[in-house]
């Protein structure tokens, strides 16, 4: 150990853990990254479909959960997008912008990890790869700590944990452990659901035999309460529901499906229409009300796919000629493009979802990510009751966590 640097552990070698590593080393601290993995960054190189999405110039405390809204600005005055791209630009990796979405040049996640991993290098930090986060414990009469790990102790006089949420592919080993140590330690955790994440249907639902996108406007509903509304381009599959306003509102409604309550989502395809427009669109429509196949007549107005559904949903077969269905029956099939009606059974769960909402209690949390009974451990990232919308403000909020951590705990 070399004499008067702080050591620090940082458990996780995720976006938040490795922020904070990057940050403590550059202020001179000795620090050991442990990491469950085989190599860093399992998660973050997944992100973003490969792409990378950095962080979002348009980003406020609206884009988050309840439980974080109110903090969000203090964390963001701290280390915002601006601060992230510089960072970024530090370790060499060039950003450009889409609408406010921040990737790197390259568009490649692995690039963002080598450039961490490579700083990381650069600075000396320790890295121990298939290492455990097992508990976390006080040196007796020291102010210092033991780090209990699957392949041995660490004394520290830091701790940073960032092992990460129960979200992720079985491959990057998301299991929520730190959930389990963090309690341990008294804090308190929120109960937790997938979130980000898409959904399967009823199993008497009729769906797509293929999967489909489309430009639309997809509301959730309890019973006869609208719980929330998104548009962008939705994914119809054979067994569920999915596309990024899914998985916006998978968010807002991930706690009533786990309760087994009846949500279920109503679908409109013409979502720039308004009522006058759309009645104006059907008169039109039913003009053409001749001796050609309702699949025809269709095959302008939506994606074959979803015309075979509504059909099937409907139980009329394609071939039938336009001119032997009643203007009542053509007006319900075209209504049914604003109206489609899916039914929500589950969602497809913690390994196909993005984040995890609930965690670990913000309010057991200090501004600078410190355990208010413990300000020498240190909480950041996906672990915490924080989650945000897509679009970048996930990895915001772990460059934010990791950098503040990274600085207060090497004494800066």
């Amino acid at each position: 150990m070399s004499e008067g640097k702080r050591r620090i552990i940082v458990a996780g070698g995720g976006a938040a853990g490795l922020c904070a590593a990057v940050i403590a080393a550059r202020n001179g601290a000795e620090v050991t990254v442990l990491e469950k993995n085989t190599f860093l960054g399992k998660k973050l190189s997944m992100t973003g479909n490969g792409r990378c999405n950095l962080t979002n110039l348009k980003i406020d405390g609206s884009y988050y959960n309840a439980a974080a809204k109110a903090r969000m600005k203090a964390w963001l005055d701290k280390f915002g997008p601006l601060d992230t791209i510089d960072f970024f630009r530090s370790l060499g990796i060039v950003t450009m912008s889409e609408d406010g979405y921040v990737y790197p040049v390259s568009e490649q996640a692995s690039s963002v990890v080598s450039a961490l991993e490579s700083e990381l290098v650069r600075l000396g930090v320790k890295i121990v790869y298939n290492s455990q986060l097992k508990s976390i414990e006080h040196k007796d009469g020291e102010a210092s700590y033991l780090v209990k790990t699957s392949e041995g102790l660490y004394d520290c006089d830091r701790v940073i944990v960032a092992t990460g949420s129960l979200s992720g592919a079985k491959t990057t080993m998301s299991t929520g452990d730190g959930y389990y140590i963090c309690k341990k330690l008294g804090m308190n955790v929120k109960d937790t659901f997938p979130a980000l994440v898409g959904f399967k249907t009823a199993d008497e639902d009729v769906m797509p035999a293929a999967g489909v996108r489309s430009m639309a406007e997809i509301s959730f509903y309890l019973g006869e309460e609208l719980l929330t509304s998104e548009k962008g381009e939705v994914q119809l599959l054979p067994d569920g529901i999915s596309g990024i306003p899914v998985m916006q509102a998978s968010r807002e409604i991930i706690r009533f499906i786990s309760e087994n309550k009846p949500v279920y989502a109503v679908l409109d395809l013409y979502p720039d229409y308004d009522e006058g427009s759309f009645d104006r669109l059907i008169k039109e429509m039913l003009k053409l009300r001749d001796d050609r196949s309702i699949a025809d007549l269709l095959s302008g107005f939506g994606n074959s796919n979803i015309n075979e559904m509504i059909l099937k949903r409907m139980k009329l077969s394609p071939s039938m000629k336009v001119s032997n269905i009643s203007e009542s029956m053509l007006t319900c099939i075209f209504e049914n493009y604003r109206k489609l009606k899916f039914n929500i059974k589950e969602s497809n769960g913690y390994q196909a979802s993005q984040v995890t909402t609930g965690g670990i209690s913000i309010g057991d949390i200090n501004d600078d990510f410190s355990y208010d009974k413990d300000p020498g451990i240190y909480v950041v990232g996906e672990l915490l009751d924080v989650d945000g919308r897509c679009g970048g403000y996930n990895l915001q909020f772990a460059w934010s966590s990791g950098y503040i951590a990274g600085s207060t705990a090497s004494g800066k």
